[in-house]
């Protein structure tokens, strides 16, 4: 059966975790209003997506 030999050390333990943190969300300017929005989403600000109004922005 395998086992290691040494205890692993929280430095190795933690370098082997470098890549696993979180990446910043991206965001882009809706062409309609100018608003914050997620790519490829509908703007939840007015409603537009790829142009055209998808969701009455009533809300």
């Amino acid at each position: 059966m395998a086992v290691p030999k040494r205890k692993t050390s929280p430095s190795r333990r933690n370098m082997r975790r470098s890549h696993h943190a979180l990446k910043a969300v991206a965001y882009s300017e809706c062409s309609n209003c100018g608003e914050q929005k997620r790519p490829h989403h509908v703007c939840s600000h007015c409603g537009h997506y790829d142009g055209r109004e998808v969701v009455s922005a009533s809300a």
